[in-house]
């Protein structure tokens, strides 16, 4: 099974012609409230890919935190663990340009107050994924990475919103996924020759000595660790909203994980999830099902 620990927002989402500059004013569309949160949307993109899903998290008792859990609740995923706070709900900003590309303005809410002693006790065990990403206190994820390996579950963490962590606050991670930027700024940190994808990435497993995953958009994804660089395609598609995408790619890759594929096939499958996820607008609700995903696969 999969745990979830992380955010749940609601994506207030605007389209625009061009994303505003530093002090611009631009006109956009009529806005839409949309589920979101880098934790929900991993779950839902890891439930759709057909996993049995746990999400744990907190939501506010505003009326944002009813939408928020719409797209989680039809698709079956266990929210046994998610707690309701006094106050508000997450809630991300994004606007959407013409090409696709997206600016988010996350604010934390009820994320803030998320943390570990939520997921339930023995409920991590050496058949269970943790997935894991950034937008809850950070001292929390790693706690509940802790408890993770403890229990011998693999602990899988997106490292978004980027925070440049040393090979010691992840000795209980097993894989780190990342974007190309946020690749390139872990290895400036680290004072890494930076180069091509596979050899930042194969850097950075190095100096990790965990494996590294970076998705690059449209080129797919790279990994480095122990079975070496691997490299695998997107599908050729022609994006509308990359908002979730990443999500996408994080939560399907443990999905495939979680039921015994190797890291080639989980990545591979993982990839083509996160290019059909761009052909639709909004997060949650562009994420692909199974048999989406195995269709496109071919």
């Amino acid at each position: 099974m999969i745990t979830v620990f992380g955010s749940i927002n609601v994506d207030l989402v605007c389209r625009v012609r061009k994303s505003p500059l530093p002090g611009e004013t631009v006109l956009g569309s009529d806005y839409a409230l949309i589920p979101g949160g880098k934790g929900a949307n991993q779950a839902l993109a890891a439930r759709r890919a057909g996993a049995p899903v746990r999400m744990v998290g907190a939501i506010g008792d505003d009326d944002i935190g009813k939408a928020a859990l719409n797209e989680l609740i039809p698709a079956g995923v266990d929210l046994g663990a998610v707690a309701r706070r006094s106050g508000t709900t997450g809630v991300a900003i994004i606007t959407v340009d013409d090409s696709g590309e997206n600016t988010i303005v996350v604010s934390p809410g009820a994320n803030a107050s998320a943390n570990a002693g939520q997921i339930p006790a023995g409920s991590l065990g050496a058949t269970d994924t943790l997935l894991l990403q950034l937008e809850v206190p950070q001292a929390e994820v790693f706690a509940a990475a802790q408890l993770a390996r403890t229990g011998g579950a693999r602990v899988v963490l997106s490292v978004a919103p980027f925070a440049p962590f040393t090979p010691e606050q992840l000795a209980d991670i097993d894989i780190v996924v990342v974007n190309e930027h946020e690749a390139e700024d872990f290895a400036r940190h680290f004072g890494l020759a930076r180069g091509n994808a596979e050899v930042t990435v194969a850097a950075l497993a190095t100096r990790l000595g965990r494996i590294v995953i970076a998705t690059l958009g449209p080129e797919g994804a790279v990994a480095a660790g122990g079975e070496g660089v691997i490299r695998v395609p997107a599908l050729k598609v022609t994006p509308v909203d990359t908002t979730g995408a990443g999500d996408t790619f994080a939560g399907v890759l443990a999905a495939f994980l979680d039921e015994g594929r190797d890291l080639r096939d989980a990545m591979a499958l993982a990839a083509i999830a996160g290019s059909l996820a761009c052909t639709k607008h909004g997060a949650q609700p562009s994420f692909p099902s199974r048999a989406e995903i195995e269709a496109a696969a071919g």
